[in-house]
């Protein structure tokens, strides 16, 4: 049976069956909203009488809203037997300020940031944060709104696979969310951001990245260059050969693995050091930084040679492009290098980490290092020195000052003095066995 429809009311009521329902439904608009209820009737003369006092007791509501009172009010003895929804807050939704934060983030960015860093914004509000305040008006996102979210996504869902999220990638959601507010706020759609910090400091734990000791470097560029000299499939050696030279030129250099992506054969230049006498390579580097400039060690040199002469490439050609994670993943495992002591995994970057590592334990300038790496000493000294112990200076820690002589009749009335002893006056010149027997 199709769906049955009719108008009363001037046409503002509609009264209607649908074709899989056996009771009859009426409908009006009033203010902006849509108003629905059952009649919970089959016969029609009864469900458009039920219609009319329906439509007028909403009428009456409208005019009681427009006074200042309410049902309530007037007669808090007689509830309502179909009270009206609440009102949805009217005003731009969470949604419709993301849209226009994509629109003018992606133009404004444009050549300014990575791709995929304006990319990720997107995903973060595709996934996350329109399904958790997508519809809900701009005006109403509040702090504990902001706090629920927290919440709900420290929270690990019944979903296979489902985990908490790192605290790093919460903090790269918030920053999405607060540049959307800050875009609704640009637009006048509300006055002020809500409070957006964690409301319970973390632990400050100091935690460091993934990185290789020496002996497990050794370890990673023999297992390279064993794969690179017999690989498991003929067809596989020149990616084998091609991820040899790639460990040794990042350990050597400190590359990002994205820097090392877009790096072409004419941003390479190996000249004669003037401080040390040696031949290294001078790169022009392109990435997340901008365009910056590296000095490479010795060794990064004999891995471009190789990669020169087995490619024979044209300037603008690119020196590694994708890296293959796949076997450098296959090769780590073998190796028994796919995880530190600690449980985090290694990958490209972890090369990176160990370049920056290795030179702080040789002893290098802190500031040197970062402008190499195209980074700041803040991120050196919290990630990367704090776990070095060549960064620590026995010398000037394990340093004693002199006792100075007392003078004056304190002196006199001292035991020890008096009998040539030593005492209290006496220089801290014992080792620490002799110290602890005299104490």
């Amino acid at each position: 049976m199709p769906d049955q429809k009719l108008t009363l009311m001037d046409g503002r009521l509609h009264v209607y069956r649908r074709a899989n329902s056996r009771f009859w439904q009426c409908a009006v608009f009033i203010d902006g909203r849509n108003y629905r209820t059952s009649t919970r009737s089959d016969n029609l003369a009864v469900a458009q009488a039920f219609a009319r006092e329906w439509y007028l007791d909403r009428h009456a509501e409208r005019r009681l809203r427009q006074r200042g009172t309410t049902d309530e009010s007037v007669s808090p003895g007689l509830p309502d037997a179909n009270p009206a929804p609440p009102r949805r807050p009217k005003g731009p939704t969470f949604r419709e300020a993301a849209e226009h934060f994509l629109a003018e983030y992606h133009v404004i960015t444009l050549g300014e940031r990575n791709l995929e860093h304006v990319a990720s914004k997107a995903r973060h509000l595709k996934t996350h944060l329109l399904p958790f305040f997508g519809e809900l008006p701009v005006a109403k996102v509040s702090a504990g709104q902001i706090q629920a979210y927290r919440v709900h996504r420290a929270s690990p869902s019944g979903e296979p696979g489902a985990k908490r999220p790192a605290r790093s990638t919460l903090n790269k959601e918030i920053v999405t969310l607060r540049q959307v507010l800050k875009t609704a706020n640009r637009q006048g759609w509300i006055d002020a951001l809500p409070d957006m910090s964690a409301p319970y400091k973390g632990s400050g734990k100091i935690s460091h990245r993934a990185w290789l000791s020496p002996d497990e470097y050794k370890r990673l560029y023999e297992a390279t260059r064993d794969r690179a000299k017999a690989p498991k499939r003929e067809r596989w050696r020149g990616e084998c050969e091609q991820l040899h030279d790639y460990v040794l030129f990042m350990v050597n250099t400190g590359l990002r693995p994205d820097e090392a992506s877009q790096l072409q054969y004419r941003d390479i230049d190996t000249v004669v050091d003037e401080a040390t006498g040696e031949r290294i390579l001078e790169i022009e580097v392109r990435g997340k930084r901008g365009v910056g400039y590296c000095k490479s060690r010795p060794g990064a040199v004999l891995p471009i040679q190789r990669m020169r002469k087995r490619n024979d490439p044209r300037p603008t050609d690119l020196v590694f492009g994708k890296v293959q994670r796949e076997l450098l993943n296959s090769v780590l495992e073998e190796a028994g290098l796919k995880r530190d002591r600690d449980g985090n995994l290694r990958t490209a970057y972890s090369l990176r980490h160990t370049y920056i590592c290795m030179r702080l334990m040789e002893g290098a300038d802190i500031y040197q290092i970062a402008k190499n790496c195209r980074t700041s000493v803040e991120m050196i000294e919290k990630f990367y020195a704090a776990h070095i112990k060549n960064t620590l200076d026995a010398g000037a820690i394990n340093v004693r000052k002199a006792a100075i002589p007392r003078k004056g009749p304190s002196a006199k009335r001292t035991p020890a003095n008096a009998k040539g002893s030593s005492g209290a006056n006496a220089p801290m010149d014992l080792d620490h066995k002799a110290f602890a027997t005299a104490r």
